[in-house]
């Protein structure tokens, strides 16, 4: 199988030849001139590569393009549509100028590290490249569910990203945020009043419904959200969750309700949050107020971490925000200022005394099942 240069009439050509064994072991070949352009001869010996193993009655080969074609054809059915564009986005802008016509049967752990590390060197953001090898990965493990490969050129491939800088407000700012707002009766108050007592994230409350609370009980159910590609879809973790609401708060949102009347939405859709403006309007205001500038989601971060600085444990909190890792919600753990020293100091149990002697390996039998 090669694919040889060569010249004629003062021109160059390309020739493409393929050959092997049928499943019946008789020889199969095929063979093409005059082809004008290497990706053209490249093209060429793909496809007699397929009739090939067609031939043999062994897989079919894929080339990177056709694979991710079908791979987000079956994500479509089963994911969100923002993700599977998303994942469209990323890989046609960083791997298709190099990949999109490899077979990805030939594509291993250095093709992999060469993608990552020398093709998509310009990638700032350590992020971003953390998402392409978490998409990739996904595409490459698909292959390998279908038998279509056998290893993942980017299994075990990690980039470490540095924890995500938060702002947050002090309980001082938050109250001067709020009587400012309430006093100049900003359009927003409502929403960044809302934000700060449950910690939703802003399609979240965009999303919510006056039937979603339940003021007998004091629970609001969150259970979809609001995107400006999507409109009223699942949850960002595609889990529903309660938030409690607290005795101060119960009294806004029986004044909230009296206000809104018959208005299903619990909050006012403003023009400003359905054209993703909401950022924007916040650091204004609070440039203006002359308190620390930040951004819509750090209206939920301050909430997080001011529950944490109080006492909330962390299995609480997480199920209120609707964290589904540990780790994400760890690093607000860090900015809440938690110290873990002595956090294991009250134990119940303890360690035998020291009596001179610790234990040998032959005092202890071990069977052959190794319990």
């Amino acid at each position: 199988m090669a694919i040889t240069k060569y010249e004629l009439n003062n021109k160059f050509y390309y020739e493409v030849y393929v050959s092997g064994n049928d499943s019946a072991g008789k020889k199969w070949q095929k063979r093409k001139r005059s082809i004008e352009t290497i990706r053209k001869a490249q093209t060429i010996e793909f496809e007699f590569k397929r009739e090939l193993a067609q031939a043999k009655e062994q897989a079919v080969p894929f080339r990177f393009h056709e694979w991710f074609e079908i791979c987000m054809n079956r994500l479509e059915m089963e994911t969100r549509k923002s993700t599977v564009s998303g994942y469209k986005g990323i890989i046609h802008k960083w791997v298709y100028p190099f990949w999109k016509d490899k077979d990805i049967h030939t594509l291993t752990k250095n093709h992999a590290y060469e993608l990552i590390y020398k093709h998509c060197a310009s990638i700032k953001s350590d992020w971003s490249r953390r998402n392409l090898i978490k998409t990739m990965r996904r595409i490459f493990r698909m292959a390998i569910d279908e038998g279509h490969m056998t290893v993942n050129p980017f299994a075990g491939m990690m980039i470490r990203t540095p924890e995500t800088d938060l702002t947050v407000l002090t309980s001082t700012e938050v109250q001067t945020l709020l009587h400012e707002a309430k006093m100049a009766q900003h359009r927003f108050y409502p929403v960044w009043i809302f934000a700060l007592m449950t910690g939703m994230r802003s399609g979240e409350m965009f999303a919510l419904l006056w039937n979603d609370i339940d003021l007998e009980n004091r629970l609001i159910s969150v259970n979809k959200q609001w995107t400006s590609k999507n409109g009223i879809c699942a949850t960002k973790t595609r889990r529903n969750r309660m938030v409690p609401i607290s005795d101060e708060f119960y009294q806004f949102l029986l004044e909230l309700k009296i206000e809104r009347g018959q208005e299903k939405s619990v909050l006012p859709l403003l023009t400003e949050w359905e054209n993703g403006e909401q950022a924007r309007v916040l650091r204004d205001f609070c440039q203006a107020i002359g308190i620390t500038q930040i951004r819509f989601h750090d209206l939920r971060a301050t909430f997080i971490t001011n529950l944490l600085a109080s006492g909330e444990t962390l299995v609480r909190v997480m199920s209120i925000v609707g964290h589904s890792e540990l780790k994400t919600t760890n690093g607000y753990l860090r900015k809440a200022g938690i110290d873990v020293k002595g956090g294991t100091d009250k134990l119940t149990f303890k360690v035998p005394k020291f009596d001179g002697k610790l234990f040998k390996l032959s005092d202890y039998k071990v069977d052959a099942g190794g319990t």
